[in-house]
């Protein structure tokens, strides 16, 4: 049964770094690549949409940072249109549509903490015009326009041209995730923010107390503004022993938030890190760490229909696990990309 409902549900998958292994290849490669090692575990995986953070990492920053930013962003249009029988980049509701229409995954741009923009707010329209409808403000640490949650102790919120920033992507239609945000910058979105605001891989404090994971209150007003909780697989969000770093615990985790606010505003962002470092790191070198990051099962997409089973096995409604699996994303993603305020 779980089978037949996972293929029947819209999947979406609201945080899958594939852009991170896929610009690592030469550009010329970059479409070949993404169908030879990604399209299939998507479609074993189900998924229908896919967001596809830009993420920079250290070595390019801060001054490479922008230049990063507008290659990922190329190598997406490029691997776009080099399989535009099987996927399309969408820039609202309606290209999602006419891509799950045809069969083909929807895909869409965010950026994950930004730092190519800096404090340049002039610069989103820009990115909005390239294809963006997602982004965060910051990661870990400190950037220009916020604190992450490695920073909670700093207590600080937004920086001015953070608040800016809320208002300049509001204004575009571009989604504000708070996933990495950290805990005051959380609680100065949600006095701000006009609009849905959206987590796009964070799991329950509630059940693990860690810095990156969302407490109830945080649910709650995410909830409040309509917004969708999407939640991250990754081990050391889920438990504290290797041991208990199941499927069945990250059900926990998603049974926990629909109880909190409501099972229509949860989604799914799994964060496969594991797969994208096998993509990245040669075998002489991999972080064995991220060995014990994974969930067994869960190591890339192939794996979420593992997550249907779970719920079923929870004995959720199948309208409900319909929802949490991809229907609530679609539906906020269907109201408010490119939506301009």
């Amino acid at each position: 049964m779980s089978r037949a409902l996972h293929r029947r549900a819209v999947v979406a998958d609201a945080h899958n770094d594939l852009l991170i292994a896929v610009t690592a290849r030469p550009p010329h490669r970059w479409a070949g690549y993404f169908r030879e090692r990604w399209l299939p575990q998507l479609r074993e995986g189900g998924v229908d949409l896919q967001v596809l953070p830009v993420f920079i990492d250290d070595q390019f920053r801060p001054e490479g940072a922008l230049r990063e930013t507008l290659r990922m962003i190329e190598c997406a249009h490029t691997l776009a249109e080099g399989n535009a029988d099987e996927v399309r980049l969408c820039l609202d509701g309606d290209d999602i549509d006419a891509a799950l229409a045809d069969g083909r995954i929807a895909l869409v741009l965010a950026l994950e903490s930004a730092p190519g923009l800096d404090a340049n707010v002039e610069l989103l329209p820009t990115l909005h015009r390239l294809g963006v409808r997602i982004a965060s403000l910051a990661h870990w640490g400190r950037t220009a326009l916020a604190d992450g949650s490695g920073e909670d102790a700093t207590g600080s919120r937004l920086t001015e041209a953070g608040v800016r920033a809320l208002t300049e992507m509001e204004r575009l239609g571009i989604l504000f995730d708070v996933s990495h945000l950290g805990a005051s910058g959380v609680a100065h979105v949600l006095e701000l923010a006009t609009r849905p605001v959206l987590a796009t891989h964070s799991s329950a404090r509630a059940l693990l107390d860690h810095h990156r994971n969302l407490t109830d209150e945080q649910l709650r007003g995410i909830a409040a503004t309509g917004g969708t909780v999407c939640v991250n697989f990754l081990g050391e969000f889920l438990a504290t022993a290797p041991a208990d770093r199941t499927v069945d615990r990250l059900a926990d985790h998603i049974v926990h938030i629909a109880e909190v606010i409501g099972v229509g505003h949860v989604g799914l962002g799994p964060d496969f890190i594991k797969e994208v470092s096998a993509d990245t790191t040669p075998p002489c070198c991999e972080d064995v760490e991220y060995a014990r990051l994974v969930v067994p099962g869960l190591e890339g997409p192939r794996g979420l229909p593992l997550v249907t089973e779970a719920l079923v096995r929870r004995g959720l409604p199948e309208g409900d696990i319909e929802k949490i699996l991809g229907g609530n994303v679609l539906e906020l993603f269907r109201k408010e990309l490119g939506r301009a305020g």
